[in-house]
């Protein structure tokens, strides 16, 4: 599906004035629970225009998915709401639950964040598609089937006469959250509620995911709720834009005046905490590899790395042919999509992946081959920070508890002598010693990473390796602990392996930088010189891909990736 119609920052719903395709009035959630009731939104008012794309953005806790649940009266049996949410006139909040499922799929449809957990692996998608049609009216299968191949068609997955067929892991992260749209589209409804619709996607497929929203406003007048955090998103695609913290609404403007004019003080800091390529970057100003005269702790030559095949099948080369190596005191950033090789490096690395051929020389140890016993008393000089660290902590254990356990497993120290040191580390990673009592459900996520380089920093590591750190939290959140890493890097000097799609990030970080691409390293330099002067034509489009924060910028990008996509 091609996009023609330029995006312009204002509504399209040309002429005289239109009745809104949502309108929220005065609306009020509470949860009740054992602690007391929870305010989640409060009195919050907006509308939606046809054809218009409005974001709601705020940070985790600011009720704007709360909010958005509310508009298709999905909320759990503990809330209680008040004020009226109205879509074609029809109040969501109390009409009958017939009349409500009514409104469900003719009326307004929801994309959730994480398309794998919003298919059933058990179903072909036409048969999901078309559940929900024939649970919408009396409609045939063969009917039915015929507008799944169709919504399919729409949301631009190929040839969805056969693909309709498809289970969900016969599909990519992308091409699942296609499906969902096109299952949110089948019956036509006025307004879509997309809910972080690209959060969990490489931004390659983010941006084909966007273009496909931008369609369906500019090509079909489908009215938008935006869900996100993700601001770069916003100025791509929203219209407008209402800003929520703590429940309630703090400012509304169109797209490019909230950009260019933010007038409340929390929206400035939500806007100032956005990385951006170029800016703040860890390799500003260097001309030649910083660390290139140092010791140097990681080297891989033709690297290796090939899962087995299973009942007969051939393997799969998950790395192929990769050189690069890691001096001390150096961050080496490794971005590249979902399938690159980034994660398994990492953990080849740390020895928790099996390297198959080439060498990989880890502080002076050849991993090839390498066994366990020889290899664990390196482990110790390696730490590893991973992606979600509430399921990287133990949740019967405190904070203190998680954060000793590497020291207590080699035996370095004992007794008052542990305590002492998690007290020195939670300092360093500037979290209150108090917090050693704590649980991890106790803390939140910004706090649970914190605590997570602590744990990482324990046995005081030579090398670093962060898979994805920072994917999971809020961007002003994400922007004290990417400070938080570059103060803790400089001040013990650890060489670190920093793996992100998110290539802003990276560039905040990382002195070199490598880009991966179905396993092999297709470039690699200065972080300043990859991101401002990319060579490989898939370092080109990875960087094109990347939404920024800024509407008059990110239309100028995206013409500039629609012609590099053409050449």
């Amino acid at each position: 599906m091609s996009t023609s119609t330029q995006h312009s920052g204002t509504p399209h719903n040309e002429g005289p004035a239109t009745e809104p395709v949502l309108r929220i009035d005065h609306l009020k959630v509470t949860f009740a629970t054992d602690g007391g009731d929870v305010h989640a939104v409060d009195d919050v008012s907006l509308s939606v225009a046809p054809g218009e794309v409005l974001a709601i953005v705020g940070e985790s806790g600011s009720g704007k998915t709360v909010t958005a649940k509310t508009i298709l009266g999905l909320l759990p049996e503990t809330a209680v709401s008040s004020g009226a949410v109205l879509i074609s006139g029809s109040d969501v909040i109390s009409v009958s639950p017939a009349k409500l499922r009514q409104i469900r799929g003719q009326e307004v449809a929801m994309v959730f964040q994480e398309p794998s957990t919003a298919l059933n692996p058990v179903f072909t998608v036409g048969w999901q598609i078309a559940e929900g049609l024939r649970s919408h009216g009396n409609v045939s299968r063969k009917e039915a089937r015929a507008r799944a191949i169709e919504a399919l068609g729409k949301v631009g997955i190929p040839e969805p006469e056969k693909r309709v067929d498809y289970y969900p892991h016969q599909f990519s992260g992308g091409q699942k959250q296609r499906v969902v749209i096109a299952a949110a589209l089948a019956l036509n409804p006025g307004l879509i509620v997309a809910d972080e619709p690209t959060t969990a996607l490489d931004v390659t497929v983010q941006a084909e995911i966007l273009d496909l929203l931008r369609d369906l406003r500019d090509v079909f007048g489908t009215s938008i709720v935006l869900i996100t955090h993700n601001m770069g998103v916003v100025a791509d695609l929203a219209d407008r834009v209402v800003v929520m913290y703590q429940g309630d609404v703090v400012e509304e403007a169109d797209v490019a005046t909230l950009f260019a004019e933010p007038k409340q003080e929390y929206t400035r800091k939500l806007l100032a905490a956005v990385p951006h390529l170029g800016r703040n970057s860890a390799s500003a100003g260097l001309t030649e590899r910083a660390h290139q005269g140092g010791e140097v702790l990681v080297e891989a030559r033709n690297l290796v790395i090939e899962y087995p095949g299973r009942l007969g099948s051939p393997g799969f080369r998950a790395v192929n042919d990769v050189s690069f190596t890691i001096s001390a005191g150096e961050v080496f950033g490794l971005v590249g999509e979902s399938g690159s090789g980034k994660t398994t490096i990492g953990r080849a690395i740390a020895g928790l992946n099996k390297v198959t051929g080439g060498s990989l020389k880890v502080l002076g140890h050849e991993m090839l081959n390498v066994r366990e016993r020889s290899f664990r008393p390196v482990r110790r000089d390696i730490g590893f920070v991973f992606q979600d660290p509430a399921s990287s902590f133990n949740p019967q254990l405190t904070i203190g508890e998680c954060v000793a356990e590497p020291i207590l497993i080699t035996g370095d120290r004992k007794g008052p002598d542990v305590s002492r040191r998690v007290a020195e580390l939670l300092e360093a990673v500037q979290l209150p010693a108090a917090y050693a009592d704590r649980y991890p459900h106790e803390l939140s996520g910004g706090q649970r990473q914190r605590a997570s380089l602590a744990r990482a920093l324990a046995l005081n590591p030579r090398l670093l390796i962060a898979d994805e750190p920072t994917s999971a939290l809020d961007v002003s959140v994400q922007a004290k602990v990417l400070e938080l890493f570059r103060e803790i890097q400089a001040e013990f000097g650890f060489a670190a392996l920093f793996i992100s799609h998110d290539l802003a990030v990276v560039d905040i970080l990382s002195h070199w930088v490598g880009v991966l691409y179905k396993g092999r390293l297709v470039e690699e330099g200065i972080g300043n010189q990859v991101m401002g002067g990319p060579k490989d034509p898939y370092t080109q489009r990875l960087i094109a891909s990347l939404p920024v924060p800024d509407p008059a910028e990110q239309a100028r990008r995206r013409t500039a990736r629609r012609e590099l996509l053409r050449s």
